[in-house]
């Protein structure tokens, strides 16, 4: 996959000290990475360089929504997701990125390219189990919910309970509180 030029940044130019860049992240992006969960995307993406001498330091902080579909009713919500997380770019012998928070280049790089760490950021944030806001305060009204509780297994052992109890367990409960 080739990197997006606009997620690259050339640090060899830059001075020490911090630097901030900003990125709008929309459904494209994704599409890029071919990543199809949701429907539409709208995040910031602040992000500070601190450029010392011997490593970079990278902090990423993203807020927006997400737009993507209820696991309960297939609803489409706005899931507003906020995250953080912090890179440190180091200089060795070879490229290695096998460690989380830890990213070495080697000797002679001059650009770092964000674009997976932004994706894989974003796509974190969301709650592994999405559920619509109107599920959980009552306020949505699908055809889907109805179905749901119409279907219920809870509700139809409470009618079963009530309809199918034989008079003669009633009395044998009476030995058991008769004590």
């Amino acid at each position: 996959m080739k990197p997006l030029k606009e997620f690259t940044i050339p640090f060899v130019g830059l001075k020490i000290g911090k630097h901030q860049f900003e990125y709008k992240i929309e459904q494209t992006f994704f599409e890029y990475f071919e990543y199809e969960e949701f429907n539409d995307v709208n995040v910031d993406v602040n992000l500070i360089l601190d450029k010392k001498s011997t490593l970079l330091e990278l902090n990423f902080k993203i807020s927006g929504f997400v737009n993507v579909n209820c696991d309960v009713t297939n609803e489409p919500y706005n899931q507003t997701i906020e995250n953080e997380f912090d890179l440190v770019v180091k200089f060795g012998d070879e490229y290695n990125d096998e460690f989380d928070d830890i990213l070495i280049v080697p000797h002679g790089t001059y650009e770092v390219n964000v674009q997976q760490y932004i994706y894989e950021l974003i796509v974190l944030s969301v709650p592994i189990k999405r559920i619509h806001p109107g599920v959980e305060d009552g306020t949505l009204d699908s055809e889907i919910l109805k179905k749901l509780e119409e279907l219920s297994p809870k509700l139809k052992e409470e009618k079963e309970t009530e309809e199918d109890i034989d008079p003669r367990w009633n009395t044998l409960k009476k030995l058991l509180t008769d004590k």
